[in-house]
């Protein structure tokens, strides 16, 4: 790449860092925005910009949202009593476009995993603790890895104590797999098919 403008090499470098972008598809990428029009270039300018301003993470669950509390949490007609613990805000966008689930979600932040150094005091665990009043049933809707089953089990210890029913998604996703590649009717059944945590 050296032998590219700077800004180019900047262009490129910056969009590498995006997860799944490779040194030849940031390349490919930097050169379509150079060839593209000044106007489409700067209005992804903006729309980076207006994300990175106006969208902020949910008081009450941790979603991404504009307003606050999100419209999921403020959403009357949802189930209050129940509530889908999520590693991400993308998993909560999956399961939405099932039309299965309508309780409250809470993102965790990721999985236990000490080879990366994270602990569980890493997660949002303490302020899931705070929203339990009043809640009879968590979901545990963490990917089924090892790192997602050690979280799982984890909480459900601590849980349990506290006389709420813990249950997790159905065996239908496949272990290892990210929920991020699960189709909508897979992860529907799951949500419909949860099992209790022993």
């Amino acid at each position: 790449m050296t032998s590219l403008p700077p800004a180019l090499q900047e262009l490129a470098a910056a969009l590498g860092r995006l997860p799944g972008i490779g040194r030849k598809t940031a390349t490919r990428l930097a050169f379509f925005i150079l060839n593209a029009p000044r106007e489409e270039g700067e209005i992804l300018a903006r729309a980076i910009m207006k994300v990175k301003a106006e969208v902020k993470r949910c008081s009450r669950c941790f979603n991404f949202t504009e307003s606050d509390p999100c419209h999921i949490c403020s959403d009357e007609r949802r189930n209050h009593k129940l509530i889908c613990l999520v590693e991400d805000s993308q998993t909560i966008l999956l399961i939405e476009k099932t039309n299965e689930y309508r309780g409250l979600y809470h993102v965790l932040g990721g999985v236990i995993s000490p080879l990366d150094g994270i602990g569980p005091e890493a997660l949002r665990i303490k302020e899931l603790l705070g929203r339990l009043e009043g809640v009879e049933e968590v979901i545990l809707a963490l990917t089924p890895s090892t790192e997602g089953e050690a979280t799982s089990i984890y909480l459900a210890k601590l849980l349990k104590p506290q006389g709420i029913r813990i249950t997790r998604l159905a065996r239908g996703i496949p272990l290892g797999s990210s929920l991020e590649f699960v189709d909508e009717l897979t992860l529907g059944k799951a949500l419909q098919s949860r099992s209790e945590m022993n």
